[in-house]
């Protein structure tokens, strides 16, 4: 009497070949899902933190609007002296343009 198939020990290799590839490809699906769920995260907290600085920096600009508009319409002296030494340094107003303007200033 002969058998026919694989045998038990045939198909027990079988078996074990199959649910080793099964393993290996839902593994390699899962870690490439994983991934994906990792990219979107990221790019959403990235989104997130540019959101907030815009805000943030909105803020800091409206606050700055605010103190302008508080500030008094006619400088002081003091003030335009420091505004003209300011021009100086950043090479805007010469040394002799500065002097002029001062002279007017202080009259």
């Amino acid at each position: 009497m002969r058998r026919r198939g694989p045998g038990l020990v045939g198909t027990m290799a079988r078996t074990a070949v199959i649910a080793g590839t099964a393993t290996a490809v839902s593994g390699n699906v899962a870690r490439r899902q994983q991934g994906r769920a990792n990219a979107a995260a990221d790019a959403e907290y990235a989104e997130q933190q540019s959101d907030a600085e815009m805000i943030a920096m909105q803020a800091q600009l409206a606050q700055l609007a605010q103190q302008q508009a508080a500030a008094p319409a006619a400088d002081d002296v003091t003030t335009q002296l420091l505004k003209l030494n300011d021009l100086k340094t950043a090479g805007i107003l010469s040394e002799e343009e500065f002097a002029a303007a001062k002279a007017k200033l202080l009259g």
